[in-house]
């Protein structure tokens, strides 16, 4: 445990909550400091400096949440299973976009479904581990946590506060970027070919099946038609929305100490409140000059403003633990992620402590089973929910229960593993009136080998081609594109119906 201190944050609100009463709670997945003082004053740092997003940006995210959990969109959750502040470059930025986007172009023209683009990105520089420490060659270290944590080199495994501030500037440079290249055509539909990772980084030897390549640019092709079309006849409507798209961030809220210090008590936009959302937000008082209040008052709220969307790791959703205590306060939407210990009966609590207010869509529920498990313990959790009169935003993780160590101790996973959880889950829901609503990956742009099987035929000794990841097998370039058509032609069979 870490030693606790005084908060320098805004004071406990009236409902007792504060971004620091987590304290009070036990930490699981806790990181301890050898010098207090030093972490003190970087935690004192991270306080005053400037927000990575605002909360127009957090409720917008919000809103289109509020439409999956309607069944109106599909979320499309990926990137990295835990980032490098070396990965805070151009190429791989720009490539884990690319693909992000190649992705939610074929469930949007393949699938007709509206798409909310989350990326795990400028943030997600923490890994919990299921043992503190490890012992490499008779000697004990701590164990590698991440890069805002420690270092996996074994002289740099001592946990260094000042870390905490190399992820916040790396998270500012990654958010200014995307927001860069959002801002410039990057995303523009009318030069979907300009996304394209294949021809530059897979020579074509490596793909051993052209189909999901041929398939993509008659896609493409047929888009491109349709635009054309429509700009010839005039009829094109609104031209910003195929300029570029909203792409918001994401990262498990794994150090408290860290997303403490980034959340911020504000004004709630007055466009929120303008929309009568279903709870109102309990009132603040303000300045009387305020312009936005005639009565002197204005809706204040705590956000995290580290990143658009946060979520708690299966190991850390204990309904009596820290992590719980300091989610349930902010107005982020939040993710939990649900793995078979998760019992029905806990469901119901948590989701009234997350969740108080009942806003449809603010909790997303990430299951993560492993396949074969699917049927075993989704149908309960399903149930679990409908009961308690909560509608949550259901997400599909097909990856983390499916990993797996060969004989030469490398972790991957088996694509067609993860292509059963999904299907199954997509076929589990539909059964028990439920809507499937996103689907969470851990992915990259890069020209990895980390996962067998998909279109490349990847087999157990193509792992070591370019084996990258220092945490979990990742799906590459390719295989992502195969998991966006699975879920397009889902949708495009259920329109068919």
């Amino acid at each position: 445990m870490t030693e606790t201190h005084p908060s320098t944050a805004t004071p406990p609100s009236s409902s007792g909550w504060s971004p620091d009463s987590w304290r009070r709670k036990s930490v699981h997945q806790d990181v301890t400091y050898e010098n207090p003082e030093h972490l003190k004053k970087v935690l004192d740092k991270l306080e005053r400096l400037p927000p990575l997003v605002a909360p127009g940006e957090i409720e917008k995210l919000k809103g289109m949440l509020r439409e999956v959990a309607e069944g109106k969109r599909f979320l499309l959750q990926g990137g990295d299973c835990a980032e490098l502040f070396d990965y805070c470059s151009q190429e791989p930025i720009q490539n884990k976009l690319k693909v992000l986007l190649q992705m939610s172009l074929i469930l949007v023209w393949g699938g007709r479904t509206k798409v909310v683009r989350i990326a795990r990105m400028a943030g997600q520089y923490a890994k919990p581990r299921s043992k503190p420490v490890e012992t490499i060659d008779g000697v004990e270290y701590t164990a590698f946590r991440g890069d805002n944590v420690n270092g996996m080199p074994l002289n740099e495994r001592e946990p260094d506060p000042e870390r905490l501030l190399g992820a916040y500037f790396h998270s500012a440079a990654t958010v200014n970027y995307v927001r860069a290249l959002l801002a410039s055509d990057f995303a523009d539909l009318h030069h979907p070919e300009s996304w394209n990772l294949q021809e530059g980084q897979w020579s074509l030897e490596h793909v051993r099946n052209p189909y999901t390549r041929s398939e993509y640019r008659e896609m493409v092709n047929q888009l491109q038609d349709a635009l054309d079309f429509m700009q010839t006849i005039g009829a094109e409507g609104d031209k910003q929305a195929t300029r570029t798209v909203d792409m918001f961030m994401s990262h498990e809220g794994l150090l408290l100490e860290y997303e403490a210090r980034l959340t911020r008590e504000c004004p709630v936009p007055r466009r929120v409140l303008d929309s009568a959302p279903p709870s109102p937000r309990p009132a603040k008082p303000s300045d009387a000059s305020d312009a936005g209040s005639a009565s002197g008052t204005q809706t204040k709220a705590f956000y995290n403003l580290g990143t658009h969307f946060l979520w708690i790791g299966d190991r850390t959703r204990q309904l009596t633990g820290a992590h719980v205590e300091y989610f349930k306060g902010i107005e982020n939407p939040i993710g939990v992620k649900i793995g078979p210990s998760m019992r029905p009966e806990e469901i119901a609590p948590l989701l009234d402590i997350l969740n108080p207010r009942r806003e449809v869509g603010k909790v997303t529920l990430i299951t993560r089973y492993g396949a074969g498990k699917v049927r075993e313990y989704l149908p309960k959790h399903i149930a679990a929910v409908a009961a308690s009169g909560h509608k949550v935003v259901w997400c599909c993780d097909p990856m983390h229960g499916n990993t797996e160590t060969t004989a030469s101790g490398l972790k991957t996973r088996r694509f067609d593993h993860i292509v059963r959880e999904l299907s199954e889950a997509f076929e589990i829901h539909q059964e028990c009136g439920s809507y499937l609503g996103g689907v969470h990956c851990e992915l990259t742009g890069d020209p990895v080998t980390e996962t067998i099987g998909g279109s490349m035929n990847l087999v157990e000794e193509d792992l070591s081609t370019n084996y990258q990841t220092f945490c979990d097998p990742r799906l590459n370039y390719n295989q992502s594109l195969d998991i966006a058509f699975l879920i397009a032609k889902f949708f495009k069979k259920q329109h068919s119906q």
